[in-house]
């Protein structure tokens, strides 16, 4: 994968839970307890054994460590760092019923993951040919985890990307203070290092080829094309310049630059995790003032708490039970959000309306769903905008399989790799039946 330049906008950032040390991880390695039946294992959505790797570490068997995480996930380097961790594994450590600080699972698993790849540790090849082929759409983490598992078992594998790089969320959307876009680059190189993965950029498959095409082509497909862009608001003034879609502007000053002088005042509505994410970059990137815009109560955000004490600390605003009903400003670019303040019932409330000075706007509100992109295809259903399926990932056409955020709505990396794992153990199992 092309480098990115050096000079991007989210160089500003530094690495909020930095890595540790020898002496640290072997400190916190030893005060793992290793449970029976862990409960830190249920709470990963790849079920990494955690407390082997852990064990291997402090035996100093770090090479073994790291192909624990890798055995179970592929893309374990970067799910170390982008992790919520505080609501999986480390959140159900056992320590926590015990008035103990938990053991720091994300920053071992990081420790050992980055040894790997710094010393180049090659753990896997790829298998003997089958003489299957799978077509792979995306080029997120669901889609790596399926491409390199396939490639394990000797299958043949494409991945079609309509955008110029890898990576997905890794190296577009994830907050650069957990993980800079360059790492995620990386990462994709090192996953493709298992050789054979045939990489498509550019593509996007609906245009530039159909699905019915794809499958003439291949023996068997994955979905995994994603999200699609950000909501917007009809309300009026939501043209200005300045109002824009809050992933628009993650992947915009992760993979480039982002000119932000002049503006002293922003606000980010919404209040789930990309909203956190949102204000926290805006206030390393210089902006003096930055507001989250809620028409909730505090308590009802779905964005992790974790991420919004640490954005209070930080210095972001809150306004709550607030809602846009206009967007004003002189010259085509916005100077303020008109809002309505909103009731327990989340109804607005008479004469409340009112100004929030703003020279930006980022809509933080959700993506659209792309399960339409498919909704044509006899036996394949979608609900919702996702894409439904069954045990091992399989949706009703045969043959075609589907996971990562075009059929689970939008959760973590975490997940997305474990719906690409199993898919591509299911994918497996189909084409050992053609035989």
């Amino acid at each position: 994968m092309p480098k990115l330049p050096a000079d991007r906008s989210e160089s500003v950032f530094t690495d909020a839970k930095p890595a540790y040390t020898p002496n640290q991880a072997m400190v916190e390695a030893h005060r793992c307890l290793y449970c029976h039946d862990a409960p830190c294992i249920q709470a990963c959505p790849t079920g990494i054994d955690i407390p082997t790797f852990i064990r291997k570490i402090s035996t100093g068997n770090l090479k073994g460590s790291a192909k624990t995480i890798f055995d179970s996930n592929i893309l374990g380097m970067s799910c170390a760092r982008v992790c919520p961790v505080e609501v999986l594994c480390v959140g159900d450590c056992v320590y926590n019923e015990m008035g103990v600080p938990p053991i720091q699972i994300g920053k071992l698993q990081r420790y050992a993951t980055d040894a790997a790849f710094e010393q180049g540790w090659a753990y896997y090849a790829a298998g003997p040919d089958s003489g299957r082929s799978v077509g792979i759409v995306g080029g997120g983490p669901a889609a790596l985890a399926c491409a390199h598992r396939l490639r394990r078992f000797g299958h043949a594998v494409t991945l079609y990307e309509k955008r110029p790089q890898l990576g997905g969320l890794n190296t577009s959307g994830v907050a650069p203070y957990k993980m800079p876009a360059q790492r995620g680059m990386d990462e994709v190189d090192w996953v493709l290092g298992i050789g054979g993965i045939q990489v498509e950029l550019g593509v996007n498959v609906g245009e530039d080829i159909s699905f019915e095409e794809l499958e003439f082509k291949h023996d068997a497909l994955f979905l995994a094309f994603g999200l699609g862009p950000d909501s917007r608001l009809a309300e009026a003034g939501a043209d200005l310049a300045g109002v824009e879609g809050a992933v628009d502007f993650i992947e915009r000053f992760k993979l480039g630059q982002e000119d932000l002088s002049g503006v002293c005042q922003a606000v980010v509505i919404g209040g789930g995790n990309t909203a956190l994410d949102v204000v926290r970059e805006l206030i390393v990137l210089g902006v003096p003032e930055v507001t989250l815009a809620y028409r909730g109560q505090e308590a009802g955000m779905s964005g992790y708490t974790h991420e919004w004490d640490a954005a209070k600390k930080e210095g972001v605003r809150a306004a709550w039970q607030v809602q846009p009903v206009g967007f004003e400003g002189a010259d085509g670019k916005l100077s303020a959000m008109r809002c309505v303040r909103l009731d327990a019932h989340k109804q607005p409330i008479p004469g409340s309306e009112h100004n929030l000075p703003a020279q930006r706007a980022y809509l933080a509100i959700g993506q659209s769903k792309l399960g339409d992109l498919v909704a044509g295809l006899q036996g394949l259903e979608v609900a919702r905008g996702r894409v439904v399926v069954g045990p091992g990932q399989a949706t009703g056409r045969p043959g075609v399989y589907a996971g990562g955020d075009c059929a689970n709505g939008g959760k973590e990396v975490v997940n997305g790799v474990a719906e690409g794992r199993d898919a591509a153990i299911a994918i497996h199992d189909y084409l050992c039946a053609l035989s």
